[in-house]
């Protein structure tokens, strides 16, 4: 691990692996524009890492004496402390909408993407059969949505993408095929997302 003694204590320094939650963080900072230091972590994680999350988890996030390791809190954070490339809306009853469309995603996608990324030691073939079966499925009646705006229900690129490009990205990883004659919009918008110059770097 980076000691963090030898970074200025007004870096953020984020502790990552190559899964899901540390690939959104990574596109989180990127997207932002925030310089970061990044410490890779692969499948040892050091003690230093009980210190700063007691979950021992990744990722984490550190800023002097603020040490974040949830994804919804890292972003709100990020989000309110710095203002540029804002990726809600400015609106409060528009945010409140936002907020709850990436609630969703985490809860009808997420939970399925993720049963299908565990590790070996904990895989369920019956549990991930199933989820892969409902995650395609959803993904396919859903795909129409993306086709009336560049981004997932919005002009702009936001808090709902973040969260949907890495799944999206690990879709072979999980053997989900999207057939082409019905799911072009969201084959198309996952093209955008991933020759954004944000998402490249987070894939680095």
């Amino acid at each position: 691990m980076i000691d963090a003694n030898d970074i200025p204590s007004s870096q953020l320094i984020l502790y990552a692996d190559d899964g899901y939650n540390s690939h959104v963080v990574r596109l989180l900072l990127e997207e932002k524009k925030l310089e970061y230091y990044f410490s890779r972590l692969d499948s040892e994680r050091p003690e230093d890492l009980t210190e700063l999350n007691p979950y021992h988890t990744l990722p984490v996030l550190q800023q002097r004496d603020t040490v974040l390791y949830e994804i919804n809190v890292i972003f709100e954070y990020l989000e309110e402390r710095y203002h540029t490339n804002k990726l809600l809306p400015e609106a409060p009853q528009e945010r409140a909408q936002f907020r709850q469309l990436a609630w969703r995603i985490q809860h009808d996608w997420l939970v399925l993407g993720k049963r299908l990324l565990m590790h070996p030691d904990s895989f369920n073939k019956a549990q991930a059969t199933l989820a892969k079966k409902k995650l395609s499925d959803s993904l396919i009646t859903l795909s129409p949505l993306f086709a009336h705006k560049p981004y997932f229900m919005a002009d702009t690129f936001g808090w709902c993408d973040v969260l949907l490009a890495p799944l999206l990205w690990r879709l072979e990883e999980m053997q989900i095929e999207l057939p082409r004659s019905i799911s072009r919009p969201l084959l198309d918008y996952q093209k955008r997302i991933f020759d954004r110059q944000s998402f490249q770097n987070s894939v680095s």
